[in-house]
């Protein structure tokens, strides 16, 4: 079957961000992670299927995460996005946990140029995997937080809850 013509599995969990949306072919490869009110975030569709049992495992994870006993993801993600997209995106699980990362040294990770910084944020503003893919650990390279799909206030919430330091040592 075509997987652009497979139904959409989903379920949902409740967390300190609300209550997420995860979504994926079936498998257990999580293709989104939504947030309510998300830009550019996802809604439960008619021909959608609710199959919680798919998510298991980014389920517990998510779990752990929350509860602070969780500091890396090992979950399967299958997204769509063009080659550079999926490029920006790799570097950012290279981000380790508590730590955070400016757009600029970003960019400078996947070879892109200063005049690229736009476009790198636009990759990350575009990433379907909040919380598991951490576009949350990407800040201002004054330390200030910018730019986040599921709004600042989480951003936030995720990096007080990993312990992360902005820039110069200052704490989120």
């Amino acid at each position: 079957m075509n997987a652009a013509l497979a139904p959409c599995h989903y379920t949902t969990l409740d967390s300190p961000l609300g209550e997420l949306l995860l979504t994926g072919d079936g498998s257990g490869a999580l293709s989104s992670l939504s947030v309510p009110g998300q830009k550019g975030g996802r809604t439960p569709q008619p021909g959608w299927r609710h199959d919680p049992g798919a998510f298991r495992a980014a389920e517990e994870q998510l779990r752990a995460y929350f509860a602070g006993e969780l500091k890396e993801f090992t979950l399967t993600f299958r997204t769509q996005g063009t080659a550079f997209r999926e490029q920006v995106w790799a570097a950012l699980d290279s981000v380790p946990y508590g730590a955070t990362t400016s757009y600029g040294e970003l960019a400078a990770r996947v070879g892109a140029s200063r005049a690229a910084v736009r476009a790198v944020g636009g990759a990350i503003g575009a990433n379907p995997l909040l919380v598991v893919r951490p576009c949350h650990r990407v800040i201002g390279a004054d330390g200030s937080l910018t730019g986040y799909a599921g709004g600042l206030e989480r951003k936030q919430l995720l990096l007080g809850l990993e312990g992360a330091e902005r820039s110069a040592g200052r704490p989120v």
